[in-house]
């Protein structure tokens, strides 16, 4: 007792009044988007000793037999009927027939439980229908997204009112409303606290009857589904002037539910983002009245929208965008692999070559990475949890390596994929990029602002607990909450420290990898160095610049990338364990795992190099990267190794790039997949044509040198990879623009 009375006085009080003075004051918006959501493998990683046997132990994501049934029946039929070039240059916009059958198979109601009329899929399913659906438009996929993500579905199921959710949810589930949630506006992109739109509570004549209710006022834009939409979901900033519903004036950020057909709304018309088709628009209120319970949640919620919005996007941002990027990332890597394996120049496959296949490689180790990624993330939602920084790293880093893939694709086909046209099957995902690449939280913000700035109060395991005692307002209990954590939190960086040093001298060889590991185990033991280095930095990047950290947004990128490298890192072992641990597909694992491990140092080091505290910074040096041991990216060899995956018919191959392709039916697809077969099973016989000095097979056959049959194997072969390589052309006049009549 003396002893803690001593630390009490003489340590905790001075500390605690230090660390209250120095940590600024967090705003609205920033305390409800830090408590939003939960945190899951997130805190292992913080932990700096993750335990691996936990995350081997999650249940793989997997589908019931209606999901499967529903992906081979509806998914399947709604993919034939979608002609990406129709859509996008001639209707600019799904076919009324594509409508309806999306309203009559409940597309739009997927996280809808089923007794509410939804299909009540898991997250893995509608994770795996956006996948599907997205590799054959990205119009159609968009279309689906959205309302089974941020918008009215997850807000009522999550903060509905019983009343609200008997009334909404089946009309949504079948099709009858169809929803939009408007948050963007002019004055207010990413800040969400600059919002212009309000609402004011009030009293007015509604059919003879005094109702209760909020005059809106609102102008929002980028809205998906808006031109269409016949239900609103609108956030807006909600008073109280004359009381009516308690003693607070500014009740803050509220979200209500608005019929589009009332009087005062503007809505129906377009924007046309990066040439998408996708319905995209503005809409406007101006002196709309409607009942106070539109209140999403009723009175009770209101001045609570951040945190709902927040909460509703910790579990939606990471499944729509993922699945679309994951898809993306194996499309690109099927198509060029296939495609350099048929293409050939000075007389051999452009994918031998050596420059193209170092692009290859970052094809085949990005789509491994990022549906590895998306199936843990998928099982971890699953699990319940609601993991708001697994989630933005989702976003952020799934969209990011589609980006990459999808700019590396562009390199690979060349001229092929610069010629618009019905069999270009890269153009329309190449102007798509940028629009993933902004919504759902800007990139730019994700990354400075989001990743690590909320990830290292939610995840680590005693920062918000001390976070929330400098902010309590009894000093005396406050001081009290910091004295029962703080010393916790010394002693767990203590052991830190050492485990850290430790582990970067020996480079991890002593970690503990799981006993299910097999092949994999070095990789475990180094990714557990690098996690124990991630948390010593980011301790001491936390002691020296407390509060001021989120301005310091350079060093929080960094940080944030060291901490997404590791979550993805630890999805591509777990990814590897669960398929079977087959040593077939170990080059895919030892690529990401080197790329990964270079990744993490380099940012490491530039957050050393950039340390406002110099000495400290070289004390953190010595101790988590010394000048031995140290991880360099993947070798020529592992990259040849890597590429070779997509360029012969394997096993790992069909692992890495196949399931995506099942009955979608895409012909410029099924075209090049073909000629890939017939190039990859006459290859023998090429070779056998090339050393008998008879390089032209017409010759050959004329000789008598191959046979009838062959022959005509090497024809279909040889029209099959012209057609690969033809590109569209059109009547000069079809560009022409028509005035309007």
């Amino acid at each position: 007792m003396n002893w803690r009375a001593w630390r009490r006085s003489w340590l905790t009080e001075p500390l605690y009044r230090m660390a209250r003075d120095a940590m600024p004051s967090l705003s609205p918006t920033e305390q409800e988007a830090i408590e939003a959501g939960d945190v899951w493998w997130d805190a292992q990683l913080f932990s700096g000793n993750p335990d691996w046997q936990e995350l081997l132990d999650v249940e793989p994501a997997s589908l019931t037999p209606a999901e499967q049934a529903f992906l081979e029946g509806p998914v399947a039929e709604l993919c034939s009927k979608l002609d990406d070039w129709s859509i996008s240059w001639e209707q600019y916009d799904l076919s009324p027939d594509v409508w309806a059958f999306l309203k009559r198979h409940g597309f739009f109601g997927m996280i809808i439980p089923t007794e509410y009329g939804g299909l009540g899929f898991s997250a893995y399913a509608h994770s795996e229908v956006v996948r599907r659906i997205s590799v054959r438009s990205v119009t159609a996929a968009v279309t689906v997204m959205v309302p089974n993500s941020l918008g009215p579905g997850e807000l009522l199921m999550q903060f509905g009112t019983q009343d609200q959710r008997d009334y909404w949810l089946p009309r949504l589930a079948q099709g009858q409303e169809i929803p939009c949630f408007g948050l963007t506006s002019p004055a207010a992109g990413s800040d969400a606290a600059s919002m212009t739109d309000t609402g004011v509570v009030c009293r007015q004549q509604v059919g003879g009857v005094d109702t209760l209710g909020m005059r809106l006022n609102w102008r929002k834009r980028y809205i998906t589904l808006s031109p269409v939409a016949t239900v609103l979901g609108l956030a807006f900033k909600l008073s109280d002037p004359d009381h009516l519903l308690g003693e607070e004036t500014d009740l803050g950020i509220s979200v209500a539910l608005v019929p589009t057909h009332l009087p005062g709304i503007h809505i129906g018309r377009r924007h046309l983002p990066a040439m998408q088709a996708f319905q995209n628009g503005p809409n406007e209120g101006h002196d709309v009245f409607v009942p106070i319970d539109a209140l999403i949640g009723g009175v009770d919620k209101a001045g609570h929208g951040w945190q709902m919005l927040m909460s509703a996007l910790a579990a939606g941002r990471g499944i729509s965008l993922p699945s679309l990027s994951a898809a993306a990332c194996v499309f690109t890597a099927h198509t060029s692999g296939a495609y350099a394996r048929v293409r050939s120049q000075f007389g051999i496959p452009v994918g031998k070559f050596e420059g193209v296949q170092e692009k290859l490689a970052r094809l085949a180790a990005n789509a491994y990475l990022v549906e590895a990624a998306r199936r843990l993330t998928c099982a971890g939602l699953d699990m319940g949890y609601k993991p708001a920084v697994i989630s933005a790293i989702m976003k952020l880093h799934a969209t990011e390596r589609m980006r990459e893939s999808v700019n590396v694709a562009m390199d690979v086909h060349a001229g092929k994929a610069i010629i618009d046209g019905p069999r270009n099957y890269l153009g329309g995902l190449y102007r798509a990029v940028p629009v993933a690449i902004t919504v759902e939280g800007a990139n730019i913000l994700t990354r400075n602002l989001i990743v690590f700035g909320q990830g290292a109060i939610r995840a680590h395991p005693y920062l918000m607990q001390e976070v929330k005692a400098l902010g309590n307002s009894d000093e005396l209990a406050g001081e009290d909450a910091f004295d029962a954590v703080v010393w916790k939190h010394v002693w767990h960086s203590v052991k830190n420290l050492f485990r850290a040093k430790a582990l970067a001298w020996t480079g991890g060889f002593f970690a503990r990898a799981p006993k299910a590991a097999g092949a994999a185990a070095p990789y475990y033991r180094r990714l557990s160095r690098y996690v124990s280095a991630f948390a010593l930095v980011s301790e001491a990047t936390l002691f020296v610049l407390g509060g001021t950290l989120k301005r310091k947004e350079m060093l929080s990128a960094r940080l944030g990338d060291a901490l997404a490298e590791l979550y993805l890192l630890s999805a591509v072992l777990k990814r590897w364990h669960d398929e079977g641990r087959h040593e077939s597909d170990l080059p895919l694992v030892k690529w990401c795992a080197e790329q990964g491990f270079a990744t993490i140092e380099k940012r490491l080091d530039d957050v050393l190099h950039n340390f406002p505290v110099r000495w400290l910074a070289w004390l953190l040096r010595l101790a988590v990267l010394p000048p031995v041991m140290r991880a360099r990216p993947p070798s020529d060899k592992a990259t040849a190794d890597c590429a070779a995956i997509l360029l012969e018919l394997s096993e790992s191959r069909d692992r890495l790039v196949g399931a995506v392709w099942d009955r979608l039916d895409q012909k410029s697809v099924e075209v090049l997949e073909r000629a890939f077969e017939l190039v990859i099973e006459l290859a023998p016989l090429h070779e056998q044509l090339h050393h008998s000095g008879l390089k032209d097979w017409r010759l050959a056959h004329a000789k008598g040198a191959i046979s009838d049959e062959q022959a005509r194997m090497l024809e279909e072969a040889e029209e099959a990879v012209a057609a690969v390589i033809e590109v569209d052309d059109f009547d000069a006049d079809s560009f022409a623009r028509h005035p309007r009549s």
